[in-house]
């Protein structure tokens, strides 16, 4: 069980009551009127794609924690896999599975891991276990606030860093790519987002993920919200 922190207000890593409670309250909702939706894309990927229709990734969210994190499978099966996806994998994305990651839909299974606790709606997003042991010191502070679906990190670089690895012919180049440009700058805004933390700031990024063309805006040396 949970213990709470009185002094702080934290419930668990990472979270407080009132943040768990909102989680809850939102997975429950969205559970409830998404169950056809879920299921009809659960369909689809079997009679389409075949089995598995989840893919099930470890990912970290502390230091030395792993979970299974869920998401729809949106490429094709291969004996070994590692890493980010990048240009390298391209050829392996279904024609569902191309859908599915335009508008993001391959992470609603995630429902269920906030409903397990193992993230919340807003936060950094969850690291590969290799990119934890790779920079230690940096996912040490990073991993201070509990992991989300979504949050600042990825609603100002999500779209920068497809377009960096998406040109990536190798694993090598990806793997490369990834550590150098796109980590310190995703950690950096994750950072960013853990000083000015408030449920009210959650609401507002929840907002903009769901309303696209609503989004932050940032430029090296100064963020910028437009929410």
């Amino acid at each position: 069980m949970a213990q709470v922190n009185r002094g702080s207000g934290m419930i668990g890593h990472g979270t407080t009551l009132g943040r768990r409670m909102m989680d809850l309250g939102w997975v429950l909702f969205l559970l409830l009127i998404l169950w056809p939706f879920l299921l009809m894309v659960a369909v689809m990927i079997l009679i389409r794609d075949g089995r598995p229709i989840l893919y099930v990734s470890e990912r970290m969210k502390t230091p030395t924690q792993g979970f299974k994190l869920y998401k729809f499978r949106t490429m094709k099966n291969v004996d070994q896999d590692s890493g980010v996806s990048g240009g390298d994998k391209a050829h392996r994305i279904t024609k569902t599975g191309k859908f599915l990651r335009r508008y993001r839909l391959d992470e609603l299974p995630q429902l269920f891991n906030i409903l397990k606790g193992d993230i919340s709606f807003v936060g950094p997003r969850p690291p590969l276990r290799r990119y934890v042991e790779r920079f230690p010191a940096l996912y040490a502070e990073v991993l201070k606030d509990r992991p989300g679906v979504t949050g600042l990190a990825t609603l100002i670089y999500h779209r920068t860093e497809e377009r960096l690895l998406e040109d990536c012919k190798t694993p090598e180049e990806t793997e490369a790519v990834y550590e150098r440009r796109c980590v310190p700058r995703k950690a950096r805004l994750d950072l960013l987002y853990s000083k000015r933390r408030t449920l009210g700031f959650d609401q507002r990024l929840t907002v903009a993920t769901v309303f696209r063309r609503v989004a932050p805006v940032y430029r090296p040396g100064r963020t910028k919200w437009l929410l």
